[in-house]
């Protein structure tokens, strides 16, 4: 009875029993639920539950989003302070672009030169580094090896040369020469001293005309030895140059003399200037001069003046010589000469030299160890596309041409041409 009773009981709150359990469990997993929904927002998970709190969830991504973005920049703002601070000493270029931008500099030796002291000039040969080919006999072209204005290397064969006085006196050094030889290998007491005297003279006068012909020393030697080549040379050029002033046509007969063309080394020239005689009181042989042609400026120094004034312009002559790397300036071309006057003081710059800097100041770009750096300077006066401006060192090394690039870049990248 008792056994039937619990089982009556058991039965009857069994399904109460499993009720409260079952609500107990859905408890249960809401709770879970909520935690999740929690920690999701927390984690930034993107599911069905944020989506479910957009507002909330949102707003506290936004914020770590910032918090993120501000703790990646921070670094990267860092880095390239500090790259600045690496490159704000000077602009680098690569030799592709100084050629591109057409960067050009050049070192003040001097800054004594005023605007006020300037000269008319023409760009001249260097006659120390020119020569005319004029052989002192009669000859004929018989052929052309260069054309006018080519460049020759020492040695090299310019024209061929004959005829019948070239001929002639390549036969009579041949038979002197050989005169000479006999007559020296004679004992004294076997020829005169008068005779031995005149043969020695005899076969030097001979070998003086080839050497007036213009022929080498091996050339007057291998004569002897191939007397069939008696009627005609090579011209070689005595120095290497570029051929000017040729006339030598080919079959033409020259007269001695005659100058058949003329060899010039470019690498150096000179510029003769005509200066009042106020100017020429400060010319001193041996000081500096700026030499400017076009966009040219070129220093140079005074080698001479002729202490003479000419009738009809009532101006003296000055010459300056100047380097002339790559042949980029040619004899004939006009220039103006600037000269030194210690009482004005500064340096002639180009108008291609000056940029205005960020503030408004003018400055001029200098070249150093580390690059290009930009030099505020003081512009004194300006006349005919020329600077006179101080704040230069004596040897500074300042770009003439391609300023205008380096400004850009400068303004462009905050002093930095790499733009980190």
């Amino acid at each position: 009875m008792k056994n039937q009773t619990s089982n009556r009981i058991f039965f009857t709150l069994n399904p109460l029993v499993r009720a409260m359990g079952f609500g107990l469990l859905i408890s249960i997993t809401a709770a879970i639920g909520v935690s999740g929904v929690t920690l999701a927002a927390e984690g930034h998970e993107h599911g069905p539950t944020e989506a479910a709190q957009p507002h909330a969830t949102g707003e506290v991504g936004h914020e770590h989003a910032n918090e993120t973005e501000e703790h990646l920049e921070a670094p990267d703002a860092h880095g390239h302070e500090e790259t600045q601070a690496e490159h704000s000493d000077g602009l680098t270029l690569s030799a592709a672009q100084r050629d591109l931008a057409g960067i050009e500099v050049v070192k003040l030796a001097e800054q004594s030169f005023s605007l006020e002291a300037v000269a008319t000039a023409t760009l001249v040969v260097d006659r120390d580094r020119t020569v005319t080919l004029a052989p002192q006999l009669e000859v004929r072209v018989l052929k052309r090896h260069v054309v006018p204005g080519q460049e020759v290397a020492q040695g090299q064969a310019i024209l061929t040369l004959g005829g019948a006085a070239v001929a002639q006196a390549q036969a009579d050094y041949i038979n002197a020469a050989a005169e000479w030889s006999r007559v020296k290998r004679m004992s004294t007491s076997a020829v005169s001293a008068s005779r031995r005297l005149q043969a020695q003279v005899d076969a030097e006068l001979k070998r003086a005309t080839l050497e007036a012909m213009k022929m080498t020393p091996a050339q007057i030697n291998a004569l002897a030895s191939t007397p069939e080549t008696i009627g005609s040379y090579q011209l070689l050029a005595p120095i290497a140059g570029r051929v000017q002033q040729d006339v030598a046509m080919l079959g033409q007969v020259f007269a001695g003399g005659t100058a058949l063309m003329q060899l010039t080394d470019e690498s150096h020239l000179w510029v003769e200037a005509q200066v009042t005689p106020t100017q020429a009181e400060k010319v001193n042989v041996g000081s500096k001069a700026l030499v400017r042609v076009g966009q040219h400026s070129i220093e140079a120094k005074i080698i001479g003046r002729s202490h003479e004034l000419n009738s009809v312009t009532r101006t003296e002559q000055i010459l300056v010589a100047f380097e002339n790397p790559g042949h980029v300036l040619h004899a004939g071309q006009f220039a103006e000469i600037y000269l030194s006057d210690n009482a004005k003081g500064g340096a002639v710059l180009p108008d291609a030299a000056l940029t205005r800097g960020g503030d408004g100041d003018w400055q001029v770009f200098v070249e150093d160890a580390e690059g290009f750096e930009a030099v505020e300077v003081e512009v004194v006066e300006r006349q005919r596309g020329m600077n006179l401006v101080r704040g230069l060192a004596p040897n500074a090394k300042v770009v003439i041409s391609g300023a205008f690039f380096l400004a850009s870049e400068q303004a462009k990248a905050g002093f930095d041409i790499h733009n980190h």
